[in-house]
């Protein structure tokens, strides 16, 4: 399976979108600091993710929710899970 999930970082409450096949692994490496376009916003919370069987889904629903429009709309979507 592939995942695109949300991330919201405890420091700045910005959120971070991305895919993986280990969704569990991927977080902790989140957390760890070891991911490099966000090891400086650690720690991060799971706030939303989709399970896709295929790759190119899971790629193209990461790249439509990071463009400006959607992301709004995703953030109003998860309002009450993202903490203010």
């Amino acid at each position: 399976m592939y995942y695109v999930y949300v991330l919201q970082s405890k420091k700045d409450k910005n959120i971070y979108i991305g895919y993986s096949t280990d969704l569990r692994k991927r977080f902790e490496n989140h957390n760890k600091g070891v991911v490099k376009s966000t090891k400086s916003r650690v720690p991060f919370v799971l706030v939303y993710y989709e399970a896709y069987k295929n790759k190119k889904d899971a790629t193209e629903r990461e790249y439509f929710l990071k463009t400006h429009q959607q992301r709004d709309l995703l953030k109003e979507r998860l309002k009450y899970s993202l903490e203010k």
